[in-house]
């Protein structure tokens, strides 16, 4: 049995990834913004427990993790939606998504790294609009990049342990994309070489892998089914 931290697992495929764990017999924790969430949604995926955590507010994360025990596999999937183009540029909102992802994420780890051990392995979540940017991508498409940094100085420093990341292209069963009209996803699937969307169980495996398979280290894996080929 694995002790496993999901941090952004609420939601999404950090709640898929969560349930999957659990599942197998794990222990797991996960993390939300809302501390009733959290505790709900652990119950549900058979979690040991759910912690209130904020990603944008790094300064409260030591206290927020403070019990948590030795980790064998930590996975960082906490995002944030942001529409922010540079005509309209929303300042608050960008500080906001950069905390999260480059600060935050690094604050995790930082607050984490004594539990973590030599065969430890960690995954962090990054994304694809960082190699196909669309009109509102800003901060998004620049966080992404930034993860690619991240891994690699992570990697080095906390030696030997693992450190990789998953860049999820268009995940088309997610509650996001399902909210959009299904012409949408259609002509997305049509852009794509194997004719269809990544699922969230296709990104699941994605980070299992990651976190199992002891030879990969450094690694950015593209989980988007050759989108960027189309």
């Amino acid at each position: 049995m694995s002790s496993v931290v999901v941090v952004g697992g609420t939601s999404g495929i950090g709640r898929e990834f969560a349930r999957f764990r659990a599942g197998r017999g794990d222990e797991v924790v996960l993390t939300g913004r809302d501390a009733h969430r959290a505790d709900t949604v652990a119950k549900e995926a058979g979690a040991a427990r759910g912690i209130a955590l904020d990603l944008s507010r790094p300064r409260e994360i030591a206290a927020a993790l403070a019990d948590v025990g030795r980790v064998d596999h930590l996975v960082i999937a906490g995002v944030s939606r942001d529409d922010n183009r540079v005509a309209e540029y929303d300042i608050d909102a960008a500080l906001r998504l950069v905390t999260l992802k480059l600060v935050g994420y690094t604050e995790v780890v930082h607050t984490l790294r004594r539990r973590l051990h030599d065969d430890s392995a960690i995954v962090l979540f990054g994304g694809q609009a960082k190699e196909r940017p669309y009109v509102g991508a800003t901060t998004v498409a620049t966080v992404n990049a930034g993860v690619g940094g991240l891994v690699n100085t992570l990697a080095v420093e906390l030696a030997p342990v693992r450190v990789n990341a998953v860049h999820p292209g268009v995940v088309g069963d997610s509650p996001y994309w399902l909210g959009k009209p299904e012409e949408v996803r259609a002509g997305l699937r049509a852009r794509t070489p194997t004719g269809r969307l990544a699922t969230m169980g296709d990104v699941v495996d994605a980070v299992d892998f990651l976190l199992r398979n002891r030879s990969v280290n450094g690694v950015e894996l593209a989980v988007d089914g050759g989108w960027l080929l189309g």
